[in-house]
């Protein structure tokens, strides 16, 4: 589904004191070992979806790149948020997490990482020129860029 491009150049503008950045994916190191390739990777759709339909989580929008290392970049509420997902035994992360460990884990078939970033608005920059919501922007508000916020210095600190 093709997004709307926002023609001109706008910043991200959170209304929220930090944001959480959380970066995670998966490596098929034995791309020919389709079953544990697979069955890690059909994990994630389910997650999603259950996020997307519990705004409560905490999620606030991620975007997906897929290769033979994925990347999702999500945006959240807070770190707090994102753990009590992790933990939650009724949501679809515990029992693929618990299963991986088990079957996966150790073998070098696939790999899994993850990174997590908790960020104060105010060190953060962000610019998008004739791009549709993206981003910080599109997980938070994003405005147009104008008198006070041209340039990365006065867009930082704000």
């Amino acid at each position: 589904m093709a997004q709307k491009v926002l023609p001109g150049r706008f910043t991200a503008s959170p209304e929220t004191e930090t944001i959480t950045v959380f970066l995670i994916g998966m490596r098929a190191n034995r791309w020919w070992k389709i079953a544990p390739t697979y069955r890690t990777a059909s994990a994630m759709p389910r997650m999603l979806n259950h996020l997307i339909g519990h705004p409560e989580s905490g999620l606030l929008g991620f975007h997906n790149w897929f290769g033979r290392t994925t990347l999702l970049l999500t945006y959240w509420e807070s770190p707090e948020h994102l753990q009590r997902f992790a933990a939650d035994k009724d949501a679809p992360h515990l029992e693929p997490w618990r299963r991986f460990m088990k079957q996966s884990a150790g073998s070098g078939d696939v790999g899994i990482w993850h990174e997590t970033y908790q960020v104060n608005v105010k060190d953060q920059e962000t610019v998008y020129t004739d791009m549709p919501p993206f981003g910080l922007g599109a997980a938070t508000h994003q405005n147009p860029i104008g008198r006070g916020t041209g340039t990365a210095r006065q867009r930082l600190g704000r």
